[in-house]
Protein backbone atom coordinates (compact mmCIF):
# COMPACT_ATOMS: atom_id res chain seq x y z
CA UNK A 1 0.00 0.00 0.00
CA UNK A 2 1.55 3.29 -0.90
CA UNK A 3 0.67 6.50 1.60
CA UNK A 4 -0.96 9.50 0.47
CA UNK A 5 2.04 11.39 1.08
CA UNK A 6 3.94 9.29 -1.80
CA UNK A 7 6.63 8.57 0.71
CA UNK A 8 8.02 12.60 0.95
CA UNK A 9 8.14 14.20 4.59
CA UNK A 10 7.63 18.19 4.60
CA UNK A 11 9.28 20.21 7.33
CA UNK A 12 8.07 24.11 7.40
CA UNK A 13 10.22 26.65 8.34
CA UNK A 14 8.72 30.48 8.82
CA UNK A 15 11.28 33.63 8.37
CA UNK A 16 9.68 36.28 11.11
CA UNK A 17 12.35 38.90 9.57
CA UNK A 18 10.92 38.70 6.31
CA UNK A 19 7.20 38.30 7.71
CA UNK A 20 5.45 41.15 6.83
CA UNK A 21 1.87 40.11 8.54
CA UNK A 22 -0.45 39.95 5.67
CA UNK A 23 -1.95 36.86 7.32
CA UNK A 24 -2.42 34.08 4.04
CA UNK A 25 -0.12 31.33 5.91
CA UNK A 26 -3.09 31.37 8.79
CA UNK A 27 -6.15 31.71 6.71
CA UNK A 28 -4.91 28.97 4.20
CA UNK A 29 -3.76 26.33 6.58
CA UNK A 30 -4.77 27.57 10.11
CA UNK A 31 -3.75 23.97 11.46
CA UNK A 32 0.08 24.67 10.53
CA UNK A 33 0.50 28.07 10.71
CA UNK A 34 -0.79 31.60 13.41
CA UNK A 35 -0.14 34.47 13.81
CA UNK A 36 1.45 36.23 17.24
CA UNK A 37 -0.89 38.99 18.87
CA UNK A 38 1.80 41.35 19.34
CA UNK A 39 2.66 41.85 15.72
CA UNK A 40 1.14 39.61 13.77
CA UNK A 41 3.84 37.97 12.79
CA UNK A 42 3.63 34.27 11.42
CA UNK A 43 3.76 31.38 13.91
CA UNK A 44 4.46 27.84 12.45
CA UNK A 45 2.38 25.38 15.16
CA UNK A 46 3.36 22.52 12.87
CA UNK A 47 6.71 22.37 11.69
CA UNK A 48 6.04 18.52 10.17
CA UNK A 49 2.22 18.79 8.66
CA UNK A 50 0.36 15.72 8.45
CA UNK A 51 -0.45 14.41 4.90
CA UNK A 52 -3.69 16.26 4.55
CA UNK A 53 -2.99 19.50 5.29
CA UNK A 54 -0.17 20.04 2.98
CA UNK A 55 -1.75 20.56 0.15
CA UNK A 56 -3.37 23.86 2.14
CA UNK A 57 0.42 24.58 3.58
CA UNK A 58 1.93 24.58 -0.33
CA UNK A 59 -0.96 27.14 -1.16
CA UNK A 60 -0.14 29.37 1.78
CA UNK A 61 3.73 29.20 1.07
CA UNK A 62 2.79 30.04 -2.63
CA UNK A 63 0.39 33.12 -1.19
CA UNK A 64 2.95 34.53 1.15
CA UNK A 65 3.72 38.18 -0.09
CA UNK A 66 6.97 38.49 1.47
CA UNK A 67 7.90 34.98 0.82
CA UNK A 68 8.98 33.96 4.48
CA UNK A 69 7.92 30.71 4.23
CA UNK A 70 9.96 27.96 3.32
CA UNK A 71 9.02 24.21 2.49
CA UNK A 72 11.62 21.60 2.54
CA UNK A 73 10.52 18.59 0.93
CA UNK A 74 12.16 15.24 1.14
CA UNK A 75 11.94 11.58 0.07
CA UNK A 76 11.26 9.59 3.51
CA UNK A 77 12.64 6.33 1.45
Amino acid sequence: MVSPDGGVTMRVEADRGKCMGAGMCALNAPEVFDQDEDEGLVVVLESEPAAGHRFAVRDAANLCPASAITLIEEDAG
